[in-house]
């Protein structure tokens, strides 16, 4: 069952003003927005404040360039505010990100001091009471001590795998499953772990900022759901429909060549995979409830591992293909949904074919009867044989083929069928989203765009496909060749049949 997705968030009794550092990073992206829910006054410090750009909250803080690197613009951005979350890692940034994050919470605790705040909220990793610590666990238990051992109290929560689009750890998982059915892993896959939903992580960062006197400690939080790492991959599989995935465990550790594996399996940079994949040498569970004496569990309770993943596929599951700000985006439940400055490894991997063309004579309105008119009788405007050819395959493999064609010959409406496509999204001279129901080893549309240039009419025509497993990735490795061919011609036959159907108009090129 999928949590609510309309989860509210109460207002705080004392409204703070609140430092966001790392507020383009996946937690605090998501957390400055619940900020702003509950009443607070929020100040964002980033080295690049273009990056804020798409953000539909952007307006309501007040954002500092700060350089974390040399504290430049620190201590300004701190003066005036009561907490700060202290959200930013260097894991990814290459083999000094240890020294580079003791320096950066060194200066933040050095700057909290100066200006006078009361507190810090910071987010680590749980892990073992041991000292040989991989250098993901240990940079992050470091950074703590850090933080702990400065004169301003400190909150130093301590999370396992996050479970949310966009979180690294949860990519992982998603990007193996979703590419080998039979998963080589070494023995740290029998270790266990504690996921944690992205809603429950921000309930905990939101209510921090309202812990009182001078409490100065770590903190567990986790679901109280307790896995295997290979049951994870197992579970994830059963719940995003795939076919059972099998983990065959190696006697071997080998964390630097399963980082490289992962790297090469998965999207995500081997400067991330590498520490990631070290980090999963040690068990991650919660030793104990202590946290529940300060700040009490979420209302509705803790999502279980089923819950968690079931929120984070939900935007895959309602069929979305680009990923923008939800309008509700303050809900905790939202969290775990992508959003636009998530990283490029962040959710299903996605190949495409993009094309966008200027025609100086055409206007959308001359475009769009050609656009809507597509499929059926009148073709697809390019290599009519490779089409044919494709249309037979896939009726032989149990599709659809190319028989269907339309409803109408020079209209369409949101679920008509057009050959082995259907109608997804339509806005009239705008917009055609077309999904595929073809037979193919994953998800597909093809989406036709036209916008006014004043001068003339832009033309976007766009292939997405979505692979499933092995297979999808090595469908789009062949068909891609031919894309090079048809995609191309596409577009330019269909403003040529624009064009004659205009003959007033007469077009001066394309760019």
């Amino acid at each position: 069952m999928v949590p609510s997705q309309l989860e509210t968030i109460d207002p705080s009794p004392l409204p703070r003003t609140v430092l966001v550092l790392g507020a383009t990073g996946y937690i605090g992206g998501r957390l400055v927005p619940r900020l702003l829910q509950a009443g607070h006054h929020v100040r964002v410090a980033v080295r690049s404040p273009h990056k804020l750009e798409q953000v539909p909250w952007a307006d309501e803080v007040d954002i500092h360039r700060v350089d974390l690197d040399d504290g430049d613009g620190l201590l300004e951005a701190a003066t005036g505010a009561e907490v700060i979350h202290h959200l930013v890692h260097s894991m990814g940034s290459g083999r000094d990100f240890e020294d580079k994050e003791a320096a950066t919470a060194r200066r933040v605790a050095e700057a909290a001091e100066a200006a006078g705040v009361r507190r810090i909220v910071y987010l680590g990793g749980l892990h073992p009471d041991k000292t040989d610590l991989s250098m993901h666990m240990r940079s992050r238990a470091a950074v703590g001590r850090i933080l702990l051992d400065s004169p301003v109290p400190a909150v130093a929560f301590q999370a396992g795998i996050i479970i949310g689009s966009g979180s690294a750890s949860f990519e992982m998982v998603r990007h193996l499953a979703l590419t080998l059915r039979l998963m080589p892993a070494p023995r740290w896959v029998s270790n266990h772990v504690e996921p944690l939903a992205v809603r429950d992580v921000l309930y905990y960062l939101l209510k921090a900022v309202d812990i009182g006197g001078d409490v100065n400690r770590t903190f567990d939080i986790g679901s109280h759901d307790v896995l295997k790492y290979a049951e994870i991959m197992r579970r994830f599989a059963a719940i995003a429909g795939l076919k059972p995935r099998h983990v065959l465990t190696l006697p071997l550790p080998a964390p630097t060549l399963s980082g490289i594996w992962v790297g090469l399996v998965t999207p995500l940079p081997f400067a991330l995979t590498l520490p990631l994949v070290q980090s999963l040498q040690e068990d991650a569970v919660t030793k104990d409830r202590d946290v529940d004496e300060v700040i009490p569990p979420p209302p509705e309770g803790m999502l279980d591992f089923e819950q968690s993943v079931r929120l984070a596929l939900l935007r895959e599951a309602e069929g979305a293909v680009d990923t923008n700000w939800d309008a509700d985006a303050g809900g905790l439940a939202q969290a775990a949904k992508p959003l636009p400055n998530d990283p490029e490894w962040a959710g299903e991997r996605v190949f495409t074919d993009d094309r966008t063309l200027h025609f100086p004579d055409l206007t959308p309105e001359q475009l769009w009867p050609v656009i809507e008119g597509i499929g059926g009788k009148n073709g697809w405007y390019s290599w009519p044989l490779a089409w044919r050819a494709r249309g037979v395959w896939d009726k032989i493999v149990g599709g659809a083929g190319l028989n269907r064609g339309r409803r109408l010959p020079d209209r369409l409406r949101v679920g008509d069928p057009v050959d082995w496509w259907r109608v997804e999204e339509l806005d009239a001279e705008r917009r055609l989203l077309l999904r595929a129901e073809m037979r193919v080893s994953g998800r597909a549309w093809l989406e036709f765009t036209t916008t006014d240039a004043g001068h003339g009419c832009d033309f976007r025509q766009r292939a997405i496909f979505i692979p499933k497993g092995v297979r999808g990735r090595i469908y789009w490795a062949f068909v891609s060749p031919f894309h090079r061919l048809i995609f191309p011609a596409m577009a330019k036959n269909i403003a040529a049949a624009a064009k004659k159907s205009h003959p007033g108009r007469r077009q001066k090129g394309i760019r």
